[in-house]
């Protein structure tokens, strides 16, 4: 009787196809199985129960002709209950699962160019588990995953892809390098305004401190002589000229000591005469007189001048001489 009987293991996460005379007869479970050889039982097979992954390269072409290598990732298993159909009914099922990766990617990607094949791979991948599905569940087999691993183009046509890319990244960065530059320019502006604003407000005070200055100096001056009497000459003891020429002489010996002091140069030529400051002070006399006199006629409208026939005048007060303009 022990001669009758054999032993056989079948491994974990596997079934076994026991034949009685060549013809299927049962499944047997992981773990012992016993056969009897003498009425022609064996274990024919085993099949794992695993999930499996079967990885098919196709090679076709897009829209915008460019070939390209789509590599595709089939996971799927034995469907619970239907071992028999997954083992006797498909004599080879990976050929069977690469005939219909073929079919899908080949039918799908000649649709789109060749950017877009890298953005749809998802719908690629959720088409072709459809058709998989719908195909091998009528064989006993489970399409459980599929997935588009990488899409590889031709070499040149990488590097078509890098250079474009490079370009315009290079692109993007000139244009916000020349924004920048424009910004620091725009910047640089305003702040010079700003400064050039500030200073001439400075300058726009001290003339008019100075100027109140001055106003006071003669003043405080005219009212200390004011109770003297001539002298024996009979002229006056103290007038406006004289103040301003007072002032005039203050104010260049306070130039020369500041061009002194704040001058970078080493020797520094200034024409010094006792006659400068009595010009200085005439010139600056005939420049306050003549803007005073054409002030009047300046806001006089210019058409009623015209229609007369007249040009404007400049008179110099106290000069005995008028300078008359021909047209």
């Amino acid at each position: 009787m022990g001669n009758m009987l054999c032993c056989a293991c079948v491994p974990q996460a596997n079934v076994g196809f026991v034949t009685r005379f060549g013809k299927f007869d049962r499944i047997a479970t992981p773990g012992l199985t016993c056969v009897v050889p003498c009425c022609g039982e064996a274990v024919e097979s085993t099949e794992t129960m695993q999930v499996r992954q079967l990885d098919v390269p196709v090679e076709t072409k897009t829209k915008d002709n460019v070939f390209v290598i789509v590599h595709v990732a089939v996971q799927y298993c034995i469907t619970e209950g239907r071992a028999f159909d997954a083992h006797y009914a498909l004599q080879d099922h990976t050929r069977q699962l690469s005939s219909y990766i073929f079919d899908v990617v080949r039918a799908w990607v000649p649709k789109v160019p060749l950017d877009d094949v890298f953005e749809t791979k998802e719908e690629i991948a959720e088409r072709a588990k459809t058709e998989l599905a719908g195909a091998m569940s009528e064989y006993g087999w489970t399409i459980c995953h599929v997935l588009i691993t990488d899409i590889d183009p031709d070499s040149r046509v990488k590097q078509a892809m890098n250079e474009i890319n490079t370009a315009t990244r290079l692109r993007v960065a000139a244009m916000e390098q020349a924004e920048a530059a424009k910004i620091k320019v725009v910047k640089a502006a305003e702040a010079d305004a700003e400064s050039k604003y500030l200073a001439g407000l400075g300058i726009a005070r001290q003339r008019r401190a100075i100027a109140e200055g001055l106003r006071d100096t003669i003043n405080t001056v005219k009212e200390a002589g004011a109770g003297e009497t001539a002298d024996a000459t009979g002229a006056a003891a103290v007038n406006t000229k004289d103040v301003m020429d007072l002032v005039l002489i203050t104010q260049y010996f306070d130039t020369l000591k500041e061009l002194a002091e704040r001058s970078k140069s080493s020797v520094v030529f200034v024409p010094h005469e006792p006659q400068s400051v009595s010009n200085i002070a005439s010139q600056i006399r005939s420049g306050v007189m003549q803007a005073s006199a054409v002030e009047p006629m300046l806001q006089q409208p210019l058409s009623m001048k015209m229609y007369h026939g007249e040009q404007p005048q400049i008179t110099e007060s106290g000069s005995d001489h008028h300078h008359h303009s021909k047209s």
